[in-house]
């Protein structure tokens, strides 16, 4: 249950950092694919916007990769919950605004580490 619980966290941190990615370097190509019910002439103007969002993911896996790295347990868990939590809050409030899928592509994963840390 611990290695499982190691893995999914860091499933969602290597997610936020390809978001990172995305967002912050390769808005006007990934960001396209990625997001196709938004018109092609607005990935330019947004492009700074973009890469803001993308720095948010950053702090999000930074925040994930060090609970990984934390080696008292208790603090380990409550870092993990915090950043968890915070992801699940994105994930939800982006499949409300955004797109449904991103609950289940940012929202879930993060749900399934939070029941894996609280057990």
């Amino acid at each position: 249950m611990d290695l499982l619980r190691i893995i999914l966290i860091a499933v969602v941190a290597l997610e936020h950092l390809y978001f990172l990615y995305f967002e912050m370097f390769a808005w006007e190509t990934i960001g396209k694919k990625t997001f196709r019910s938004l018109a092609p002439e607005l990935f330019t103007p947004t492009k700074a916007l973009a890469a803001n969002q993308g720095l948010y993911n950053g702090f999000l896996a930074a925040g994930l990769i060090w609970s990984l790295v934390i080696s008292d347990q208790q603090w380990s868990d409550n870092v993990a919950i915090f950043f968890l939590v915070c992801v699940i809050i994105a994930g939800i409030y982006g499949a409300l605004t955004a797109s449904k899928k991103i609950f289940y592509v940012q929202a879930l994963p993060a749900i399934i580490a939070l029941i894996l840390v609280l057990l």
